[in-house]
């Protein structure tokens, strides 16, 4: 079997686990909302403040956060009051449905209605990669770019929502928003973009209630999944 079929029969299987993932936590009254984002991009600021303001409004709420190394953010999370956890990759660069299941047996709270997974940083493998979520958010910077959507076609083409981050940097940062927009329309027609500052709160309760909406039935923009244009060999969860 050449390296291409290994490849889209991992992600096959994935794509299964994913789903029966959904259908097991849509039993549970649980709506997963898969966050996506390059390093740096202020994910983790955002969460916590939309952890905190779901905690505030008694909004039953838990996130799992995933990184290669160190439970740093985990610890920055918990102190929304919410419960969390941490998935160490152990070096994989992008969560699989596998590894969320695995973490969330015996843990995840029963009363729980949303659940936030921060994906490992990075755009490029984990937009392959569906976790069993109804809500994909791709989050970007304004340091970052208003390109990075052409760049990265597959995160930006299967978000249900794009979050601009760190809005009070879009001056200095020279940031042009239409272009962006744009950019962003053009690899996912139609799609809502949301302007957000941890720092000032902005955007924090949009994004907690688009969360709810999803767990609520409204449904989202969601275009196809895009192909996979990426080569990275997935030998982490090897074929039978």
């Amino acid at each position: 079997m050449c390296r291409s079929d290994v490849r889209q029969a991992v992600l096959a299987k994935n794509d299964d686990l994913a789903a029966s993932l959904r259908g097991d936590l849509a039993r549970q009254g649980v709506t997963l909302v898969n966050l996506l984002s390059s390093p740096g991009s202020g994910k983790t600021e955002l969460l916590g403040r939309v952890l905190a303001r779901a905690v505030e409004r008694g909004v039953p709420v838990a996130a799992l956060t995933a990184d290669l190394a160190t439970e740093n953010d985990a610890v920055r999370l918990a102190r929304s009051g919410a419960p969390v956890q941490q998935l160490l990759t152990d070096g994989l660069c992008h969560l699989e449905a596998r590894q969320v299941r695995a973490r969330l047996a015996g843990w995840l709270p029963g009363d729980t209605s949303v659940l936030f997974v921060e994906n490992v940083g990075n755009l490029v493998c984990p937009a392959a990669y569906d976790l069993g979520e109804t809500l994909r958010v791709v989050l970007m910077a304004v340091t970052e770019g208003e390109d990075k959507p052409l760049k990265y076609p597959t995160a930006f083409g299967s978000a249900h929502l794009v979050v601009i981050t760190k809005t009070d940097l879009a001056g200095p940062a020279g940031f042009d928003e239409s272009l962006f927009h744009e950019n962003v329309h053009q690899v996912n027609p139609g799609v809502e973009i949301v302007r957000s500052c941890a720092r000032t709160g902005s955007g924090v309760g949009t994004l907690l209630d688009r969360a709810l909406a999803a767990r609520d039935g409204v449904p989202p923009h969601r275009p196809p999944l895009a192909p996979h244009p990426h080569v990275h060999h997935p030998d982490s969860a090897p074929v039978a």
